[in-house]
């Protein structure tokens, strides 16, 4: 009874929450010096919104739907140049509306099509937060399936974690029933929290009995791990969900800089945008496309569409501590699984992109050379079930090649995005043992813009197109990649002991766990059955 007592205590709860989220800023500041962002642009992302921007935002969404209809091509979101004269060079990520895109159709190939009555309940669990949510998208699992390790086909009969699920949610995850899990992306995180905590109270654990609660949250999401407040477990609409807030300052920096990887690691992933925003979708098409970069700097000249699926996929779990099984439960088949049953979205997202790179191609005779052919696939063959039994190409996709030649390669490696590129330049530094009198012109070149002449082109020289000659340069990409990884993801396991509640994170490891188990007990049945 003592136990429970102290379990319930705000008391208790304030000098926990106190205490832990010192002691986790202090080791989040004590960080290595590897662990930290090096950009090497000098752009500071910012943001501004005010009621009026409100307004416009939704106004321009619905005029972005009906563009949606208009759409005569997929492939437009980004030139066939790669030689620094297309819209990367200049992109604005401080613009507010949608007009000031490249062009109407930009960034399309993000909407991923679901069900219309599933997304109008995704959409109607936004309208119960009454706190402002500029842009939202649903991911994971519930929203898109992964394929089993098992070989059964049949369905999940695990009992629904939804207390009354609505009949299209139940439909949409034929009764094999999951957490739906958001990410909403926010002006002011602590505006947003104080009156999110207001009407919700019950979603925070201890931490709203913090002195200045909304303050300390917004502290705590901010300047600890990558930037994301969790509440998990949370029931609305009878939809049990978890979501997360970010702020778009935060989101955008990440897509666009890859200063942790975490969130832009699941935007590289299909997601369903649920709203939208113009700098979310110019900062994400930049994400996109420098997933599909570095996937290519890690494979070989010839390929296939899951193999390049699986390496994008596979970018953010690199050095993520919740694939260690031993200590979260992850399946160690996750990223498989992801691509395995997904396949057709990864292909609405990443085709436009390929058919406009000129150092990459479609070498397989079966490719459709009608336009927007990727986008009727994974209409096909979307949902949390999927067949997949007439997908182009099988289970392994169609064939591809890339050109391997050095200033090609050179011109992707100078493309990577900012604070990402810099841990692979000082890698090379020590690789090539060059002096810094002779390294500091060479972040002088590659910065992207400067103050006498603006945007630079981003071309590579004789120092990016060493690199990309280099026989090692997959594994050196990799380790570049975990070391952006590792200690955000690290804080954000940390912070979500504290952000969810000892309960609800034990829970979630426990209910990881349980289900390692079921698929490792699956593998080993179907390996005796075949000896």
């Amino acid at each position: 009874m003592s136990t429970f007592k102290l379990a319930t205590s705000p008391t208790f709860h304030n000098l926990l929450g106190v205490n832990s989220f010192f002691l986790a800023s202090t080791a989040w500041r004590s960080r290595p010096a590897h662990f930290r962002p090096c950009s090497l642009s000098r752009r500071t992302l910012t943001s501004t919104s005010s009621a009026r921007e409100e307004k416009q935002h939704v106004s321009e969404q619905l005029q972005d739907s009906r563009l949606g209809s208009e759409r005569k091509s997929q492939g437009s979101s980004t030139s066939k140049s790669d030689d620094g004269n297309d819209w990367e060079d200049t992109a604005d990520f401080n613009i507010s509306t949608f007009a000031e895109l490249p062009h109407k159709t930009f960034g399309y190939n993000q909407h991923i099509k679901v069900n219309e009555d599933f997304k109008e309940a995704l959409r109607q669990i936004l309208w119960q937060f009454k706190a402002p949510i500029r842009y939202a998208f649903a991911y994971g699992s519930g929203v898109f399936g992964q394929k089993s390790s098992s070989s059964s086909s049949t369905p999940s009969t695990d009992l629904s974690p939804h207390p009354h699920t609505p009949k299209a949610v139940e439909e949409w995850q034929k009764g094999g029933g999951k957490i739906i899990d958001f990410i909403f992306g926010v002006t002011h995180t602590q505006h947003w929290h104080s009156l999110n905590l207001a009407q919700h109270p019950d979603h925070y654990s201890g931490l709203k009995y913090l002195p200045y609660s909304s303050a300390a949250i917004s502290g705590i999401q901010d300047s600890f791990g990558a930037g994301v407040y969790f509440n998990p477990y949370i029931t609305v609409n009878g939809t049990m969900i978890k979501y997360g807030v970010v702020n778009l300052s935060t989101l955008s920096s990440d897509l666009s800089a890859w200063n942790t990887l975490y969130l832009a690691g699941r935007l590289q992933k299909p997601v369903k945008i649920l709203r939208d925003d113009p700098r979310m979708r110019l900062a994400n098409q930049v994400n996109l496309l420098s997933a599909l970069r570095t996937a290519l700097l890690m494979l070989p000249e010839q390929f296939t569409e899951r193999e390049l699926y699986e390496r994008i996929a596979g970018l953010s779990y690199m050095g993520d501590p919740r694939m260690n099984t031993l200590f979260s439960g992850e399946n160690p088949n996750k990223v498989s699984n992801i691509v395995g049953a997904q396949l057709p979205g990864f292909r609405q997202l990443y085709v436009p992109l390929i058919e406009n790179l000129p150092n990459l191609a479609f070498s397989d005779s079966r490719t459709p050379r009608d336009e927007g052919w990727e986008k009727q696939d994974a209409i096909r063959n979307t949902g949390t079930t999927p067949t997949l039994s007439d997908v182009l190409g099988g289970s392994d996709g169609l064939t591809l090649q890339q050109d391997m030649d050095p200033i090609k390669r050179g011109n992707m490696v100078r493309r990577l995005p900012s604070a990402f590129r810099g841990k692979l330049y000082y890698k090379y530094k020590s690789q090539f043992g060059l002096p810094g009198s002779a390294f500091d012109p060479i972040l002088e070149a590659a910065t992207d813009e400067d103050a006498s002449s603006g945007f630079k082109k981003r071309q590579g020289g004789e120092f990016e197109q060493r690199i990309a000659a280099q026989g090692n340069l997959s594994e050196v990409v990799g380790d570049c990649v975990r070391k952006t990884v590792a200690w955000p993801a690290a804080g954000q396991t940390i912070k979500g002991i504290f952000t969810g509640g000892v309960g609800r994170s034990w829970k979630y490891a426990r209910e990881k766990r349980k289900k390692t188990g079921e698929v490792k007990k699956a593998d080993d049945s179907k390996a005796a059955k075949a000896e």
